[in-house]
């Protein structure tokens, strides 16, 4: 998804004004980006109330932090940041998981680990393109989500769904252009095998390779 300049050069000349304390400023860009931040915490989360939180934290702690915003990214990015990580604390309280810091909570981790392997391999009767447009195909895409490990997930979110290229996934994430790949790639692979079960063709299905290593 590209980025007009223009709107860019707005959000950098709200920030200047925002840090020498006009308030009014930072209220426009809390408009400006509240929606987009919003989106993206109810796709993780799945919860209106869980997203309204994350969407409200999201600006206290950027108002708060405002003045060590260095500007390296823009502020939408690094306000998904901030709402990727406010949203992964949620996550990880469901399941019973200690909060962690936002470098842990976007660490890279292992990936030399291998990917996971399809137990289900058919042609799709219909085109992927086709299918993303019907209502009930999206409903089965949130479900399948759900089931993604949460790295996984927020990659998934921010590159394919909201449209950051590889190099703004990556600077929201606090992690390399080169794991921000490997994650994708793992969270289309787990896509698309639970996907396929809906929508393969069985008649045109191909047994998985086995390998013993």
């Amino acid at each position: 998804m590209g980025v007009d300049p223009v709107d860019l050069a707005a959000d950098a000349e709200l920030v200047r004004r925002a840090k020498a304390g006009e308030l009014r400023a930072f209220e426009v860009l809390v408009s400006r980006h509240e929606q987009r931040v919003y989106a993206l915490a109810l796709r993780m989360l799945r919860n209106e109330q869980d997203a309204e939180d994350v969407t409200q934290q999201t600006f206290l702690d950027a108002l708060e932090g405002l003045a060590g915003f260095r500007e390296e990214s823009t502020f939408s990015t690094w306000a998904l940041r901030i709402a990727t990580y406010a949203a992964l604390k949620i996550i990880r309280k469901r399941k019973g998981l200690e909060v962690i810091s936002l470098d842990e909570a976007t660490d890279p981790g292992t990936d030399g680990e291998r990917f996971p392997h399809p137990e289900f391999i058919a042609d799709w009767r219909e085109s992927p393109e086709h299918l993303v447009k019907q209502h009930e195909t999206r409903r089965l895409i949130d479900e399948a989500l759900e089931d993604l490990d949460e790295k996984y997930r927020a990659v998934f979110l921010l590159r394919d769904v909201e449209g950051l290229s590889v190099r703004e996934t990556a600077a929201t994430m606090g992690i390399t252009e080169g794991n921000v790949k490997v994650r994708l790639l793992r969270a289309r692979l787990q896509l698309r095998e639970r996907l396929t079960r809906t929508f393969g063709d069985p008649a045109k299905r191909i047994e998985p390779h086995r390998h013993d290593t």
